[in-house]
């Protein structure tokens, strides 16, 4: 199969016809073997009965409905798990992006051979508080700590050299950093192509302000566990062992010039509550590490989902 198109969606009923015929009119126009996956995550309209309607008049659309909502990153980890295209292009249901798009996108993996190749939306037509700020703030954080030059790193629009699906975990709000979770996980061919973005006609977005404070969490994330998600005591390991060779450090010196000048009692000393903080705060870091990476190893199954129903 040349193409497999994933749709996460949350209450886009009004949408979903016109985005399914939209790139099934592509797909025919290329002559494209296909599939569509939409994942329905938690919708409370009819956005799976008209995906039903959908796959019944075209073998094409498959679906996927979660019990509850759990969120984007866990809508296309789902559709990476079921995708057998050789190529996977994710695209938003809203309509904002252009499944005309798909076949230069396709060629670029196929023929110029990169891992992944993210969408720029260079023309914006979102709100530009709650949307084009923290896209602009966290482009820059983001290229800045992990080396990734992009200009729009969370934009929905992407396609993929299918290894690069089958060996990411998406989860969380991770998402937003898929292009670094491809880079530790070894793919280093990552491109950009500049894509029509349109404004959105159904539906409201399901953004808002927390992005501010949720795009600053998924990056001290994604970087913590690029680094040290599989030896988190490298991490915690070393700063306890920091504070709590400052805090022994500081200790020797306390004993040393009481045995030595006897001047002072250690307890009556200021200095000496700040070694026994620093030797504690080194210890609990120890015992951190150690839990950590006791997690690591044996949580084999912390991207499952409950699935009410799937189609195909």
């Amino acid at each position: 199969m040349d193409i497999s198109v994933i749709v996460p969606l949350k209450n886009e009923e009004e949408s979903l016809p016109e985005l399914a015929a939209w790139i099934a009119r592509v797909m025919q126009d290329n002559n494209f073997s296909y599939d569509i996956w939409m994942i329905d995550d938690g919708s409370t309209d009819r956005s799976w009965e008209v995906i039903r309607e959908l796959s019944d008049a075209n073998h094409h659309i498959k679906g996927i409905k979660f019990q509850r909502n759990y969120g984007k990153s866990a809508a296309l980890n789902e559709g990476f798990r079921q995708a057998q295209g050789d190529v996977i292009i994710t695209m938003d249901a809203d309509l904002q992006d252009s499944p005309d798009e798909i076949p230069e996108l396709y060629r670029m993996i196929i023929t110029d051979k990169y891992d992944l190749v993210s969408g720029w939306k260079k023309k914006r037509y979102d709100n530009a508080v709650t949307k084009n700020l923290p896209s602009k703030l966290y482009n820059y954080a983001t290229t800045r700590m992990s080396g990734i030059k992009l200009h729009d790193m969370n934009c929905g629009l992407k396609s993929y050299n299918r290894k690069v699906v089958k060996c990411i975990e998406v989860y969380g709000e991770m998402h937003r950093y898929i292009p670094v979770l491809a880079k530790w996980s070894g793919f280093r061919r990552i491109g950009e192509k500049v894509v029509e973005h349109r404004a959105r006609k159904y539906g409201v977005s399901k953004f808002g302000l927390e992005r501010f404070i949720n795009g600053f969490l998924d990056l001290a994330s994604i970087m913590f566990i690029g680094k040290f998600g599989k030896r988190p005591m490298h991490f915690f390991g070393a700063l306890g062992f920091l504070f709590f060779f400052i805090g022994f450090v500081i200790a020797g010196y306390l004993a040393f010039a009481k045995l030595a000048f006897d001047q002072y009692k250690m307890t009556e000393r200021p200095i000496f509550f700040l070694a026994l903080l620093a030797m504690i705060i080194g210890s609990q870091l120890f015992l951190t590490g150690f839990i950590g990476e006791l997690v690591t190893r044996n949580a084999p199954e912390r991207n499952n989902y409950l699935i009410e129903e799937q189609i195909g």
